[in-house]
């Protein structure tokens, strides 16, 4: 019997990533650091150009481990530039190394990002309810309080859309169709 899926994924990776990762609530620290790179990185771009990148990016960015990024030098940023695995854009690579920063802030005051984050949505995932593609938002007002409280503490490309993506990537929000097999699964 074959699946029935939401109507994005296409490609191997796509389906491999949608049917294991997508919209599974994380609880770990260094997953959400991972993602809250890999979506700024998006910003502007596709997601699949992004996962296609995504294994560049793990040995670019030190496997995602906050406490190195937050290190990385003006050097280690030039070097970064000239990488062609990941997205060369000096503003995204920068964020990064800023957003490692606040990310270890955020743990020091919250105890763990994971903590932090889980309060936008009162620490159980919002269920959407979504018949077709059509009717996926791209931001809502938790994301938009997100975004908000990210940009107060020095994070840098967390606009409300990117927050909204970086939700349904790490679970915060279920908003695989209806119909997807995943949707009942993610309950």
């Amino acid at each position: 019997m074959k699946r029935v899926r939401c109507s994005w994924p296409t490609s191997p990776l796509d389906i491999k990533y949608h049917d294991r990762e997508w919209g599974t609530p994380v609880h770990d620290d260094q997953i959400f650091f991972e993602f809250l790179i890999l979506e700024g990185a998006q910003a502007g771009l596709s997601w699949a150009t992004i996962l296609n990148k995504r294994e560049n990016y793990r040995k670019a960015f030190a496997g995602f481990d906050p406490v190195k990024v937050a290190r990385f030098t003006p050097a280690r940023i030039e070097r970064l530039m000239l990488d062609a695995g990941i997205v060369r854009n000096r503003l995204k690579i920068e964020s990064s190394v800023t957003n490692a920063r606040a990310f270890l802030a955020v743990q020091k005051e919250c105890g763990s990002f994971d903590q932090y984050i889980w309060q936008f949505v009162d620490f159980d995932p919002i269920q959407g309810r979504r018949k077709g593609k059509g009717g996926v938002p791209t931001s809502t007002p938790e994301s938009d309080r997100m975004s908000k409280d990210l940009k107060r503490r020095g994070f840098r490309f967390v606009g409300t859309t990117i927050c909204y993506a970086f939700m349904q990537a790490t679970g915060l929000v279920n908003d695989h169709l209806a119909t997807c097999f995943r949707h009942k699964t993610l309950r």
